[in-house]
């Protein structure tokens, strides 16, 4: 297993997620990156909307510095990726272009408006994704 891709928001799924990767990276000699996305607003244009205004890639940024600094506290280095989008779609092309052999993300119970419009990012991530997916409970 050479590359992995984690999927990182600095929610307590995504540390769940961030620990299992270093401990499998540290297992496996691999290389990780870290991937964080902003999401972007949609309906409000044809364009593709704009950054959604909570989660703007200033504060993507900063999570992604906490990530990779907790990362090397595990002894795992990792390069970090900021992506603009949706999110999954992002970390399934990421994955891609680096042929990641894994994916590890982190889910949450979902909420109603969740399981009624299958909104989770990490099922997303496993519907799309073309390698191995773990999705951290």
């Amino acid at each position: 297993m050479k590359t992995i891709v984690v999927g990182y928001d600095g929610t307590e799924a995504s540390e769940r997620a961030l620990s299992r990767a270093a401990d499998i990276a540290k297992a496996f000699g691999s290389s990780v990156v870290l991937a964080s996305v902003s999401p972007v607003m949609t309906g409000a244009s044809r364009g593709g909307g704009t950054v959604d205004p909570t989660h703007p890639p200033e504060a993507s940024e900063s999570t992604l510095s906490v990530g990779v600094a907790k990362l090397a506290e595990h002894g795992v280095e990792a390069e970090s990726v900021l992506g603009v989008g949706d999110p999954a779609e992002a970390i399934v092309e990421l994955a891609e272009q680096r042929s990641a052999d894994l994916i590890v993300v982190g889910t949450r119970e979902p909420g109603f408006f969740e399981r009624l419009f299958g909104s989770s990012v990490s099922d997303s991530v496993q519907r799309q994704a073309h390698c191995d997916v773990l999705i951290v409970h």
